[in-house]
């Protein structure tokens, strides 16, 4: 195993070997200058009107050029949690000061902040936001002061802003007095957690972000001070947090109780309420060495990049149904993401998804607070967020592809031109009219100039080496020697991993040289285009155009096909955008305004009250999950699959024996025509490939070729029901009456261990029926079984598990579900394989009751451990 300080190096190297790409023309020495010196200027216009017109007050109000003080200003709910009297703004800036070359104004800012600042006020402050700013700007000002001395500058310095840093963490400690270790929210700068007259010590739930964004800043100051205690308490939390995650997804959820470890909001993503956990995993890892870190991150954004990352998007889903879509929007703090996953060395994506950000930044002048998975405003503010200046510093490190030093120039120009005020920055209240909010967040100072400046700077510019830093999730300077540091008055952390192996599969302990990652100089370029032409498509404006019909009547419900490019760009200019959703389901959403006309627009509003009323008709009938059981030899019924229903056909609750035959492969397997291999399907159930037409089309197509039932397969690869709703297909909107055999649906893992019974048994017989069929009681399988047999492998029960407390997302006007494939969630029945796929099962009728003997005790197994999953699930 590496030792964190020869790994240190290794995750730093993608800053060192990054090569210089040419991937468009490059921006010259004196262009970059001028864009350099364009920051500080802009810093100056910021800072200096904070100083002027709001010191020593937390923040500037930058319409009305004065001071937020809290309790003289109408109060704004948890945004004024951040505001402790203890100006603010000057603090978070410290470092910014420094690293901009302004060490003059740095040393007098120290000097104000030593006079000036009180830290116990009675007042009561979050301690997520008191923590990343104050207590990490106290600590990057004594970084930037310490530098300094060691050049010669600031000789009087003598530690007093890390002692004002300790004296800070003191007073959030009593936050961490609870039995879980994790934080309370909130707590008051003179006394604590009170009670509820101060607002602190009765809150019961805390953002999983909140939570699990401590550890750099208290590790620094341990490590600063010698004392362990506040390291202690932040590991704790985050071991915690482990703890607590879904072991079957490895995701996290939004907001936990405090006390009890149960999930709040059980939806999970890389955006607000959950960002700077992740972010905080990889680089405790990086600043400490401990690789306990880097292995819970990775295993984290494994799951991440399984369900969460659907490129260029990343969408929030459900902990316990990881491929449940949670919501169809995204929330501007996921911005930070690419960067992240520059310092993971996972570039790719990085550059998809920043692409994309970059895109809905042009349409709107900035990212909006939210914004919908077609790159329309969710939510319209604007508050001079930093995250996405922030991975386009780090992306344009990694690749050195000027075309992110005109992405930086861009930030620029829309910061100048639609949110400078006379008195500094002022946040956008709505992106789309321009309209401004009289605030200046200090995060703005603290985070923004920096990451642009770096973007434009020269190594030559910097007043030291960055490299030798970690910057926290506000961008404040933590040294990389910290990680050297002596910790041995350290007591003893409880160890939440303790005998739990580290999965060296899942140390990934080296960032990618970019110089082999970009062998094609274009490749990023490649990257980039296909997103910037989905976005552009997305978000037309409206034009004259012609009308969707063009003389025809326009597009209906019934008529709609999701594979038909003609339908498609009909719906487009009825304003009507198709998103592909990666459980498989089809959404829709209208807006009347990007319709190519008002006639247009009329039309889609009107196809969508169709497709609305379709889809409620179709939900009418919630059916139970049918069974597909293997009843051939060597399975004899003991395995069975939870299958979806289809809203036509035969009905299977009506039939006291099912449908029983042997399955074979359609040809072609999406049963989307007519079949090529219909002579030996007759007679059969035939098996399909879901996609490319509707369920009903399938199903016409097999009965056509004889079929006596159908069984369609998910071609979405690692979709189970244990880990996703149950699907009940929908017709097609048609008279689904001439339709007769029974049709079921089955996820993609169940549908493998069918497709492998039958590539390795040539022959398998299955019996598609309401519920499993006790084996006793069917005669025919009795034939197959001796007498001494019965007992085991012939009266074998098939009990569904029950899922019934799982729920599934409940459908909005603009989140209808339809089209090809359109298929409902329906309560399930668990899956389970007792047979070992690494052993073939015997076939000798010699021995044919120590091989039931071993199937039976396989099934038993298996059956009790998908009863613990789904009891752990629950």
């Amino acid at each position: 195993m590496l030792h964190s300080a020869t790994m240190l190096p290794a995750f730093l190297l993608l800053f060192f070997m990054g090569t210089s790409i040419r991937l468009s023309e490059t921006m010259s020495r004196d262009e970059r200058n001028k864009l350099r010196n364009q920051v500080v200027e802009m810093f100056d216009h910021a800072y200096q009107n904070y100083m002027d017109h709001a010191y020593p007050a937390d923040e500037l109000m930058p319409l009305t050029c004065r001071g937020r003080v809290r309790g003289l200003e109408p109060s704004r709910g948890d945004i004024d949690d951040a505001l402790g009297k203890f100006s603010l703004t000057l603090i978070d800036t410290l470092d910014t000061l420094a690293l901009l070359n302004k060490t003059v104004e740095f040393e007098e800012a120290v000097r104000r902040v030593l006079k000036d600042v009180r830290l116990d006020n009675d007042i009561v402050v979050s301690v997520f936001e008191t923590n990343i700013r104050v207590l990490g700007g106290l600590l990057g000002g004594h970084s930037m002061a310490i530098m300094l001395k060691e050049s010669g500058q600031m000789l009087w310095y003598q530690n007093e802003l890390l002692h004002m840093a300790k004296d800070l963490g003191l007073r959030l400690l009593p936050a961490f007095n609870t039995s879980s270790g994790l934080p309370y929210p909130r707590v008051n700068l003179r006394y604590g957690v009170r009670g509820p007259e101060t607002r602190t010590g009765t809150e019961t739930d805390t953002c999983t972000a909140c939570a699990g964004t401590i550890i750099l800043e208290f590790a620094a100051l341990s490590r600063f001070t010698g004392d362990p205690t506040f390291e202690a308490h932040a590991r704790r939390a985050l071991d915690f947090l482990w703890e607590k995650r879904q072991r079957n997804s490895n995701l996290v959820g939004t907001t936990i109780n405090i006390h009890s470890g149960e999930w709040v909001r059980r939806d999970s993503g890389v955006g607000a309420g959950i960002d700077s956990y992740y972010e905080y995993l990889m680089k405790a890892y990086i600043l400490l060495g401990d690789d306990q870190y880097l292995h819970r991150f990775n295993t984290h954004y494994a799951s991440i990049m399984k369900y969460i990352s659907q490129p260029p998007l990343l969408l929030d889903v459900h902990i316990h149904k990881p491929l449940l879509p949670a919501r169809t929007w995204m929330d501007s703090l996921l911005a930070f993401f690419p960067g992240l996953q520059v310092l993971k060395g996972d570039i790719r994506p990085a550059i998809e998804t920043h692409e994309m950000l970059y895109q809905v930044t042009k349409k709107h002048n900035f990212l909006p607070e939210a914004f919908t998975t077609d790159f329309r405003v969710h939510w319209a503010q604007h508050p001079l967020r930093p995250e996405f200046a922030e991975s386009t510093y780090f992306l344009y490190k990694a690749t050195r592809d000027p075309y992110y030093l005109e992405v930086g120039r861009t930030v620029l120009e829309n910061l100048n031109r639609y949110a400078r005020v006379p008195c500094g920055f002022a946040a956008m209240k709505d992106v789309r009219t321009g309209s401004h909010e009289d605030r200046m967040d200090s995060f703005f100072l603290a985070e923004m100039f920096k990451y642009l400046f770096l973007l434009f700077a020269e190594e030559e510019d910097l007043p030291f080496n960055v490299e030798d830093y970690i910057f926290t999730t506000e961008a404040h300077l933590l040294p990389l020697s910290l990680s050297t540091a002596s910790n041995s008055q350290a007591p003893p952390v409880v160890n939440s991993m303790a005998g739990e192996d580290l999965d060296d599969s899942n140390f990934e302990w080296t960032c990618p040289n970019t110089r082999l990652l970009f062998p094609d100089p274009a490749f990023p370029r490649n990257l980039r285009e296909p997103i910037r032409s989905a976005v552009d498509k997305s978000c037309l404006r409206p034009t004259i155009h012609r009308e969707p019909g063009m003389g025809r009547p326009p597009l209906r419900a019934q008529d709609f096909m999701a594979n038909n490019p003609e339908h498609l760009e009909l719906l487009r200019r009825m304003g009507v955008s198709l998103i592909h959703l990666k459980d498989g389901r089809v959404q829709l959403v209208q807006h009347a305004t990007q319709a190519v006309s008002a006639v247009a627009a009329e039309d889609g509003m009107r196809f969508m009250q169709e497709m609305m009323e379709l889809s409620s008709q179709q939900q009418k009938e919630q059916l139970p999950p049918r069974a597909v059981q293997i009843v051939s030899h060597p399975f004899f019924g003991r395995v069975v699959l939870t299958a979806g229903p289809a809203q036509f056909g035969m009905d299977l609750s009506k039939s006291s024996s099912g449908v029983r035959g042997f399955v074979t492969v359609a040809e072609p397997y999406n049963g989307c025509s007519e079949l090529s291999n219909g002579e030996i399907v007759a007679g059969r159930i035939a098996l399909l490939q879901r996609g490319q037409c509707m369920f009903a089309e399938k199903a016409r197509h097999i009965q056509k070729a004889g079929a006596i039932g159908g069984i369609v397969i998910d071609d979405n690869e690692g979709s189970s029901s244990d880990t996703a709703p149950l699907f009940q297909m929908a017709g097609d909107g048609r008279s689904t009456d001439d339709v007769t055999l029974p049709l079921l649906f089955l996820f993609h893992k169940e549908g493998n261990i069918l497709l492998e019974a039958l590539k390795e048994y040539k022959e398998v017989e299955v019996l598609l029926s309401d519920k499993a069929r006790d084996r006793g009681t069917d005669g025919a399988e009795e034939e197959d079984c001796s007498t001494e047999e019965k007992d085991h492998s012939c009266s074998t029960s098939s009990e569904p598990v029950d899922q019934s407390q799982v729920t599934t997302q409940e459908q909005t006007a603009e989140d209808s579900v339809v089209g090809e494939d359109s298929v409902q969630p329906v309560e399930g029945l668990g899956s389970y394989v007792p047979v070992d796929e690494g052993e073939e099962p015997a076939v000798d009728r010699d021995s044919g009751s120590q091989s039931a003997d071993s199937l039976m005790a396989d099934w038993q197994e298996d059956l009790e451990a998908f009863k613990q999953m789904e009891k752990d699930e629950l």
